[in-house]
């Protein structure tokens, strides 16, 4: 094929995916939340945890794990906003993607007044799932009241980009 032929293809294959990716999200989107509130997840107590217990609530889950810088870096800034607005309903609750011992040890020297949940297999299911197709850390999604995906972050939530998609499901 010719390098001409190559760049052609290309320029096609990205203006499809622009096109289709949003038509895609709302054929996912449309199927209803009943899955996202039965995946269940170890608790740093060994307890199970399902995210159907955080339902009528606003919920940002932020899938990390310890080996990650950028995810490191982003927990005080989720712990501030759990603590800004607990009180209008907004729960944050972190799932790792990690071994649990490492997590938890991670959590207590840190100070994470926030659920932490710990997963396998099952939490990169989730978060393809959830659109994160590539499995990368950290990945945060926000969550309205009726249990629907509102928001997704791959990469590092800054803190202006957190208030506002916190501000917006709060209304």
């Amino acid at each position: 094929m010719s390098r001409r032929a190559l760049i052609v293809t290309g320029v096609a294959a990205a203006a499809a995916g622009f096109v289709a990716g949003p038509l895609l999200w709302q054929m996912f989107d449309r199927g209803g939340s009943a899955w996202l509130d039965d995946a269940a997840f170890e608790d740093l107590d060994g307890g199970r945890r399902r995210l159907s217990e955080w339902r009528d609530r606003i919920l940002v889950l932020n899938f990390w794990a310890t080996w990650c810088a950028p995810c490191r870096e982003e927990i005080p800034l989720l712990m501030a906003a759990r603590e800004r607005h607990a009180g209008r309903g907004l729960e944050v609750v972190g799932i790792a993607i990690d071994l649990a011992a490492k997590v938890g040890e991670y959590a207590k020297t840190l100070g994470i007044r926030y659920p932490v949940l710990v997963s396998d297999g099952a939490g990169l299911a989730l978060m393809r799932r959830l659109g994160n197709s590539a499995g990368g850390l950290p990945f945060t999604v926000f969550v309205n009241r009726e249990g629907e995906v509102a928001q997704r972050k791959l990469g590092a939530l800054n803190q202006a980009e957190l208030e506002e998609a916190v501000r917006r499901l709060l209304g």
